[in-house]
């Protein structure tokens, strides 16, 4: 259940960051569902890979050059996933970090397992 739940919560953060950058283009909740899904993939799968091959300027770079993978995984998802898309590297970069920082506030928000485990033992 608890899988379900983070799979709506990143879905809808999908959502919220595609209302607030000009440009992108997401044409229902059900594609930002499956967004959520092949971004999921693409970052547990390729991103581990890109970093460590990436290594030697990602550490030049103080670790910035991680914001340049993640961009390029929401512009390998756009090219992926059709109802959409990221027009530009730039906008992709942006629409990364404002995804970052909406799942942070969303998960934020969410009820926590302590306090679902506290509950129980009242």
């Amino acid at each position: 259940m608890r899988i379900i739940l983070h799979w709506f919560l990143r879905a809808l953060a999908i959502m919220i960051t595609a209302y607030l950058l000009p440009g992108i283009i997401l044409k229902s909740f059900f594609v930002a569902l499956v967004v959520a899904v092949v971004l999921g993939i693409f970052n547990t799968i390729l991103k581990p890979i890109l970093i460590i091959l990436t290594l030697p300027i990602t550490i030049l770079t103080l670790g910035l050059f991680t914001l340049v993978i993640n961009a390029g995984m929401i512009m390998l998802t756009s090219r992926f996933v059709d109802g959409f898309h990221v027009p530009s590297f730039w906008t992709a970069l942006l629409f990364s970090l404002i995804l970052s920082l909406v799942n942070a506030i969303l998960h934020a928000l969410e009820p926590s397992k302590n306090h679902h485990a506290e509950n129980k033992n009242e």
